[in-house]
């Protein structure tokens, strides 16, 4: 039985928006909000914690452009980052990726606490909920 190939090392050029030496990025397959997008390094590599500094600059100055142009684009009220790294951390795809998650006003009640919602049960430490 072989395995799967990785969605991200075989992407069709066309998903590419932007692009340095070492990363690209594309807008998410399954986007949570408009504009939602991915950075990806180029190597196949599964954690963020095994990068290369070369490569971590670039996964970050591309973090940097694709902020610029989402603004330039969507005018979004806010951003979430986020890695999920290793299997018990939600990743699903083995090959690292950042989402640059746009967010808008009103996109949720109350977005208050942001990543923290990873655990809800511990997420909120500011009410008596």
């Amino acid at each position: 039985m072989h395995a799967m190939p990785c969605v991200f090392c075989t992407l069709p050029t066309a998903r590419i928006i932007a692009e340095n030496e070492f990363a690209i990025a594309i807008r998410d397959g399954f986007p949570v909000s408009p504009g939602h997008t991915l950075i990806i390094p180029r190597r196949h590599i599964g954690s963020f914690f095994d990068t290369t500094l070369d490569e971590r600059s670039a996964l970050l100055a591309l973090l940097d452009k694709t902020k610029i142009d989402l603004d330039k684009e969507f005018a979004p009220a806010g951003y979430n980052i986020g890695i999920n790294d290793g299997q018990a951390a939600g990743q699903t795809v083995m090959h690292l990726h950042m989402h640059l998650i746009p967010r808008y006003a009103g996109d949720l009640p109350d977005p208050q606490g942001g990543v923290r919602w990873v655990i809800a049960e511990k997420a909120d430490y500011w009410s008596n909920r």
